[in-house]
């Protein structure tokens, strides 16, 4: 139920800030962006929701430390950490997708700072969201790896993209 308050303010902002801008750009971009906007929205739910009903006790419990040593649940063998890591990785390989057709100027170095930057602030802002969540190095390190991977498959199907692309604005 608290989630709804979370996605009732995400599609207020989407129409309010971003769809008008977007369209006035041609139906390929707003697509493109809002597809990345769906995508995101969906990663803050997975990862950061609830988020307007935690704001008033954002200080008011205990923060658990980040995990500074990567992939010591694998040495540890601490629960699931296999599905943990192909879920981070997984997780992001959509923004490494998405991102090129965005930003004309992405390269991998890019893509890979970018979905640095995402896994980085999700994992600052999760402990302060909620005290059951803990922050994690290799959370950062699969999901920039998934970044990856993503831009990978975008240059992979980057021509057929153009294709659909070139289709959608002569319609």
């Amino acid at each position: 139920m608290k989630e709804l308050i979370d996605f009732g303010m995400l599609i207020l902002i989407y129409f309010l800030v971003f769809y008008k801008k977007w369209k006035a750009k041609g139906k390929y971009m707003l697509f493109m962006n809002t597809t990345m906007y769906v995508y995101l929205s969906f990663v803050i739910y997975f990862t950061l929701m609830p988020i307007v009903t935690s704001l008033p006790n954002i200080f008011n419990h205990h923060c658990k430390s980040m995990n500074l040593v990567p992939f010591i649940d694998v040495s540890m063998h601490r629960g699931d950490f296999t599905r943990q890591i192909v879920l981070n990785v997984i997780m992001t390989i959509p923004f490494g997708f998405l991102l090129p057709f965005l930003e004309k100027k992405a390269t991998l170095l890019r893509v890979a700072f970018y979905t640095f930057l995402l896994s980085l602030s999700i994992e600052i802002l999760q402990p302060f969201l909620n005290s059951f969540r803990a922050s994690d190095i290799t959370d950062i390190i699969t999901n920039v790896s998934g970044g990856i991977i993503g831009y990978i498959l975008y240059l992979i199907c980057k021509p057929l993209m153009i294709n659909i692309r070139n289709y959608l604005k002569n319609r």
